[in-house]
């Protein structure tokens, strides 16, 4: 998601109704990007919250268990290569792979579930990290890619495409 500019036309518009769905859960892009921004600006990462919770003043975002810094470091790691490989996975040779499928078996389980505090703007909306394709092939899900990682520039350029 966040190498949005070299998708195709197709992905790009497939990115955008799917972002535009939980948009449209959460109140509307204002909101939206608001919530983006407290987590850009959260120190630390909010994914290390031990509460497994983060709340700003528009909603929250609530998960079941404490993601701890190494997993963190390794997945910011691991998503620049997606984008080149196509999977978040590296090849069973690599040095990295049973980490990364460690992290993969860590997190996949995770539901992040993201609410508004003003139930009338939305009822929210549930993410997990990965899309599992097959037992080879992971993916970040780009909904998660967007709140937690990809810039604000990139999320809007998301948002506002037009097909």
């Amino acid at each position: 998601m966040c190498d949005f500019d070299n998708l195709d036309d197709a992905q790009k518009q497939q990115a955008h109704e799917k972002l535009m769905v939980c948009v449209d859960a959460f109140g509307g892009k204002n909101f939206f990007l608001q919530l983006i921004e407290a987590i850009r600006q959260s120190k630390p990462h909010p994914l290390m919250n031990k509460s497994c919770g983060f709340r700003f003043p528009r909603g929250t975002i609530s998960w079941g268990k404490v993601i701890f810094a190494d997993k963190l470091e390794l997945l910011m790691k691991v998503r620049k290569s997606e984008s080149k490989t196509g999977n978040l996975l590296p090849k069973k040779e690599d040095k990295s792979y049973k980490k990364v499928l460690n992290l993969v078996r860590t997190l996949k389980p995770l539901s992040f579930t993201i609410k508004p505090h003003d139930e009338s703007l939305g009822q929210g909306f549930e993410v997990t990290p990965f899309i599992i394709i097959d037992e080879s092939t992971t993916r970040l899900d780009p909904i998660f890619d967007a709140l937690f990682f990809c810039s604000i520039e990139t999320t809007k350029k998301v948002l506002n495409h037009k097909a």
